[in-house]
C-alpha cells in the first residue's frame, strides 16, 4: 500500500469451436445460461480513487503549505494541485501530513485515537500519481474480468473486505509509519482469482498452465513487497482474505447443472455444486471469521504484531547492502 504494485492481466482466447471465456487464467466452458454481467463498478472505483486523488492533492495545496514557499514544488503551472518536491515524495503526490489528515493508516490513531475508520479510508488514498497508476491498470486489468464473470455484488465484497483485511494486517505489524492503497483489495482479487480456479478446478481446461501463470504472478508481485517502503503486510492481508473470499462467493455449478431441465424424467439430476466445492467453502468462511476476529481484537487491544513473529518482518522487507529496513 505504501508504493505502486504491478499487476499483470490476461488475454482472453478460444478453445476449438467451444463458446469460452476467460477467467483466473484458464479456459471455462460456460453453460448456455450463464449471465455475462456488465462491468460498472470496477470503473466507478477507479473514478473514484482518481477523484479521491485530485481532493487530496487540492487540500496539499504545495504553493501555500510547503515549507520552501511553494519553490521546491513540482509542475507549479498546476497551481494548487502542484506536486510535493521529490525528496520529500518521489511518487509525484502529497505530503504524508495530508495523507494522515485525510484517513491514512496510523497505528496510533487507530488504537489510541479510535479512529477505527482509517482501516477502510486508507484503502482509497494513494501516495502519488505513479502509485495511482499502476493500481488503477491493475485494478482496470484484473476487476473488470471479474466483474463481468460474477457480478458487481460479490467482486465489490471481494475488494473491500480484502482491502479490509489488509489494513488490519498492515497495523498489526507496521506501527512507525503510515500506509495508503489499494494494493491490499487488488490483492484480494488475486487470491479470488486463485481460489475460484481451485474450488472449480471440474469444469476447467488447461488447468496446470493457469495455476502455474496465476502462482508465478502472484509471486512477482509478493516478492516486490520485500523492498523498502513498500508496505506487504498489507499485500499479504489482502491476499488471504481474498482467497478465502473465493472459496465462499465464486463457486460456479458443476458441468451439467444448467442442463438438469432438458435431461429426461428418470434421469439422475446433479447437486449445484461438488461436495468439496462445499466443504471449501465451510472452511472458508470459519478462518475468515476466526481471522478477522482475531486480527481486530490484537490490533485495538494495542498488540505489535512481531512480538508474536520474530521473523514476520522480513516478509515486508530484507535488508540488503543497498538498503536497510525501519519498522
Amino acid at each position: 500500500m505504501a508504493s505502486g504494485d504491478l499487476e499483470r492481466g490476461k488475454n482472453i482466447s478460444n478453445n476449438n469451436n467451444n463458446r469460452s471465456s476467460y477467467s483466473s487464467g484458464s479456459y471455462y466452458v460456460e453453460p448456455a445460461s450463464d449471465q455475462q454481467w456488465t462491468s460498472w463498478l470496477i470503473p466507478m472505483f477507479v473514478v473514484a480513487n482518481v477523484a479521491v486523488f485530485i481532493v487530496a492533492m487540492y487540500i496539499n495545496n504545495c504553493p501555500k503549505n510547503n515549507w520552501e514557499g511553494g519553490r521546491g514544488c513540482v509542475a507549479r503551472f498546476l497551481g494548487r494541485l502542484s506536486f510535493e518536491p521529490l525528496k520529500e515524495n518521489p511518487l509525484f503526490g502529497p505530503s504524508s501530513s495530508t495523507l494522515q489528515k485525510l484517513g491514512a493508516l496510523e497505528w496510533d490513531r487507530v488504537v489510541h485515537e479510535h479512529q477505527g475508520w482509517r482501516l477502510i479510508t486508507c484503502i482509497w488514498l494513494h501516495a502519488g500519481v505513479i502509485h495511482l497508476l499502476a493500481n488503477m491498470l491493475s485494478l482496470v486489468f484484473i476487476g473488470i474480468r471479474l466483474e463481468q464473470q460474477f457480478g458487481f455484488v460479490r467482486v465489490g465484497f471481494v475488494y473491500l473486505l480484502s482491502g479490509f483485511g489488509g489494513s488490519i494486517l498492515s497495523a498489526l505489524f507496521i506501527q512507525r509509519s503510515i500506509s495508503v492503497g489499494a494494493s491490499g483489495a487488488l490483492f484480494g482479487l488475486l487470491g479470488a482469482m486463485l481460489s475460484e480456479l481451485l474450488a472449480n478446478w471440474s469444469i476447467y481446461t488447461n488447468k496446470a498452465a493457469a495455476l502455474l501463470t496465476l502462482v508465478v504472478i502472484i509471486a512477482i508481485n509478493l516478492a516486490v513487497g520485500i523492498l523498502p517502503h513498500v508496505d506487504n503486510f498489507a499485500h499479504i492481508g489482502g491476499f488471504m482474505a481474498g482467497f478465502l473470499l473465493g472459496f465462499v462467493l465464486l463457486l460456479r455449478p458443476q458441468f451439467g447443472w444448467a442442463e438438469r431441465h432438458q435431461l429426461p424424467a428418470h434421469a439422475r439430476v446433479k447437486s449445484r455444486h461438488n461436495p468439496y466445492q462445499y466443504v471449501l467453502c465451510i472452511v472458508a468462511l470459519v478462518l475468515l471469521i476466526v481471522g478477522f476476529t482475531v486480527g481486530l481484537v490484537m490490533l485495538f487491544r494495542g498488540e505489535n504484531g512481531n512480538d508474536h513473529c520474530s521473523w514476520c518482518h522480513y516478509l515486508s522487507c530484507v535488508p540488503t547492502s543497498k538498503w536497510k529496513c525501519g519498522n
